[in-house]
């Protein structure tokens, strides 16, 4: 398909750097607007209404992705969602300690990227030990803890959700639009966060179809954040040796989306941190979730609104296990400051 577009100048691999640069621009927009973070769907103060929202655009994900497959456009077989070999022990115990990161930061990896083009310098530097934690899992000191965990597999004679996949779709975006619609989220929020949700398959079909070329591929991908920051990392540091990628085009133009919706909309305010206290818990959650984001397979867009759509059992299991790291953590550092956590005697 690329060969027919007529970059006669440009390579695909080059081409998928603006690409992504426009669709993280866009998501950026969006999600600013929205407020979109799946710790706020679980366990903000408004998080009936932001349920709605993170719903409304994983029902839109679900629908034009299966679109797409059912089209012939594009084709999961091959991808690593896909893996016959379920590496299921690395995935709950990222998903778990992704979700519990999450709760000490304060958002995901995609809310506090936006929150940095907010002008928020606690999410800038969360994010900035969140790269160097996931890149040092993925390729450095802390592989080795990649590699065991990931070891412990169980083979699945079907990888995605068995049975019929428009069935399927068509029970889990109606189940979630029918929550949305009850949510008390205003409708130009779910609007907004249905257009956020159309541009998965927009990054799916684009790399996967559009930008398709025999003779220089590029990966199949969407919109993510654990890798990509991972990738924006090493680029930054070592540009004159590695082009920028995908991954490095997401980063940029969310954080440029987010800064202009801010600064049209008046939000943008410089933030930082209050106590050295506050920098420790944030620090911690960082490293959390650079960990975990690795081992799970990808943050809550990554293997959530990107990977769910797939039907991918792998997707699946990491969003429930951040889900479920995420509430748990909530719940003891409640439990915590309202003083009734009973203390666990020293053995």
């Amino acid at each position: 398909m690329f060969e027919s577009l007529g970059f006669e100048e440009l390579t695909a691999p080059q081409v998928a750097v603006y690409f992504a640069l426009i669709l993280g621009a866009l998501y950026g927009v969006f999600a600013e607007q929205t407020k979109f973070c799946f710790r706020r769907a679980l366990i903000g103060e408004d998080r009936r209404a932001a349920s709605g929202v993170w719903l409304t655009a994983l029902a839109a994900a679900l629908i034009g992705t299966q679109a797409a497959v059912w089209q012939g456009w594009i084709s999961f077989d091959d991808h690593r969602f896909m893996n016959a070999d379920l590496p299921w022990l690395a995935i709950v115990v990222g998903g778990l300690i992704f979700g519990a990161g999450m709760v000490l930061t304060r958002g995901c990896a995609s809310r506090l990227t936006v929150l940095t083009g907010s002008g928020n310098l606690r999410a800038l530097t969360v994010l900035a030990v969140f790269a160097v934690v996931a890149h040092a899992t993925l390729k450095g000191t802390l592989a080795p803890i990649r590699t065991t965990l990931a070891a412990q597999t169980v083979a699945l004679d079907n990888a995605a959700l068995p049975g019929n996949a428009l069935i399927w779709t068509a029970i889990l975006a109606l189940a979630a639009l029918a929550f949305a619609a009850r949510s008390g989220a205003r409708p130009v929020s779910l609007i907004l966060a249905a257009s956020l949700g159309l541009l998965v398959p927009l990054g799916w079909v684009g790399t996967g179809f559009l930008l398709y070329d025999d003779f220089d591929p590029i990966t199949l991908e969407s919109l993510s954040f654990t890798s990509p920051w991972s990738e924006t990392l090493f680029w930054s540091i070592a540009s004159t040796s590695i082009p920028a990628g995908f991954g490095v085009g997401l980063i940029g133009g969310v954080l440029g989306g987010a800064l202009l919706s801010a600064l049209a909309s008046r939000r943008f305010q410089w933030q930082s941190f209050s106590s050295p206290a506050e920098t420790g818990r944030y620090m911690t959650g960082a490293v959390l979730m650079g960990v975990g984001g690795v081992l799970a397979g990808g943050c809550t867009v990554g293997a959530g609104l990107s990977g769910v759509p797939t039907l991918s059992i792998a997707a699946i299991l990491a969003l429930a296990s951040i889900a479920a790291g995420t509430l748990v953590t909530n719940w003891v550092l409640s439990r915590r400051s309202s003083g009734r956590l009973t203390a666990v005697p020293a053995e």
